[in-house]
């Protein structure tokens, strides 16, 4: 007859969970660098407010009442005859939209009442201005009909960062190009990773010709030089998001073939792998399913400071003129007007704050990875 378990016995049972006992064991490290693991959830939450920038800095109404109707300005465009005017694209900000709408309803605005195009029309004097902290209440409602008296002289019309040389709110400006530079470092580091990844797969699986092809293929096409291309396609396409993208694309997957096929090379001869194709396991099975996931955790240690590069050059490419179309929200732009003007110390310093800190919280998140999937720390008792 078999026996009852004792309590000890059932007690050292491992329990099933979504992560393994080893990715367990790596989250608890990565979790152990208390400077990484905060890094990493301030970026999050600096990243899921500028995903919502629409929200937080706009020139338009989150919600509106208008005759009882209940209008979401900040989501519909609505023809400004809506609101007894003429004009296809009603402006929010002018006096008369304002005076009408809450004369007939009321309007909630998000916290910065500026879109990072929107032409400040009441600065007090020239742009770029200072931040309204620096100003006097007479003198940052001077732009205004009424002065100090002006119902439009209030907290939110108020410029926190300032403005730059075209009156565009700089704090708006920076939300929205904090969203544009992470989307553009993570589009750029995930397909590379795709492309790169698949490459040194194939080339340290393989080997032999198939490797040193490769190899050959991969000396020539890194010695490209990327600026000169990008000013040739600049002068045939149009500067764009996708463009540019697809331009950096062409080059930075190379980044992830070396360590890949490393990995590849020196894992392709372990028992396990000569047991399955003994048993009649097909190449992409082994190389999928049994190969990259060791060769992955070599690869995640690279992938924060990937990202942090990918971001400098967009920034660098935006500085030089060569990035995001003009008037698009850009952190190398502000670098770049920062420059320009400086009599205006807030446009540099702002730049260099929200870069500093966006790219320290990146490699202290790299730093906690790494010691994450350190195979000292991993597999110690």
């Amino acid at each position: 007859m078999s026996e009852l378990a004792s309590p000890d016995v059932a007690a050292n049972v491992p329990k099933s969970g979504i992560l393994s006992p080893m990715n367990a064991r790596r989250w608890q490290n990565f979790k152990a660098n208390r400077r990484g693991f905060w890094s990493l959830w301030i970026f999050l939450f600096l990243f899921i407010i500028s995903l919502g920038a629409e929200f937080v800095a706009n020139d338009k109404p989150l919600i509106a009442s208008y005759h009882g109707e209940i209008l979401f300005p900040v989501l519909v465009d609505y023809p400004e005859e809506k609101f007894g005017g003429f004009l296809a694209v009603t402006d929010y900000r002018s006096g008369f939209i304002q005076e009408e709408i809450e004369a007939n309803g009321w309007m909630i605005w998000p916290p910065v009442r500026y879109s990072y195009r929107t032409i400040n029309a009441n600065v007090p004097y020239s742009a770029p201005t200072p931040p309204f902290w620096l100003m006097s209440k007479e003198e940052r409602c001077a732009g205004y009909p009424e002065g100090v008296n002006d119902p439009g002289c209030n907290l939110g019309n108020m410029d926190w960062l300032g403005t730059d040389d075209l009156a565009r709110d700089v704090l708006a400006r920076v939300i929205y190009g904090f969203r544009v530079s992470v989307l553009f470092g993570l589009l750029l580091t995930g397909f590379s990773a795709v492309i790169g990844v698949s490459a040194g797969a194939v080339q340290g699986y393989f080997g032999g010709w198939v490797d040193l092809l490769m190899q050959r293929f991969i000396e020539i096409w890194s010695s490209l030089p990327t600026l000169y291309i990008l000013l040739i396609i600049a002068a045939i396409l149009p500067p764009g998001f996708w463009v540019l993208l697809g331009v950096m694309l062409v080059f930075s997957w190379v980044s992830f073939v070396a360590v890949v096929r490393a990995e590849f090379l020196r894992a392709r001869n372990f028992e396990y792998v000569r047991a399955a194709r003994a048993l009649g396991v097909g190449n992409g099975t082994i190389m999928f399913r049994h190969l990259l996931p060791n060769a992955m955790v070599a690869t995640l240690t690279f992938v924060p400071f990937i990202l942090s590069g990918a971001i400098v050059t967009l920034t660098s490419l935006d500085f030089l003129g060569f990035g995001m179309p003009p008037g698009s929200p850009s952190l190398g732009e502000l670098v770049n007007q920062g420059k320009s003007n400086l009599q205006a110390p807030w446009l540099g310093l702002t730049a260099f704050f929200t870069l500093a800190v966006m790219l320290s919280l990146l490699i202290f998140v790299g730093e906690a990875v790494r010691d994450a999937f350190d195979p000292r720390k991993t597999f110690t008792s």
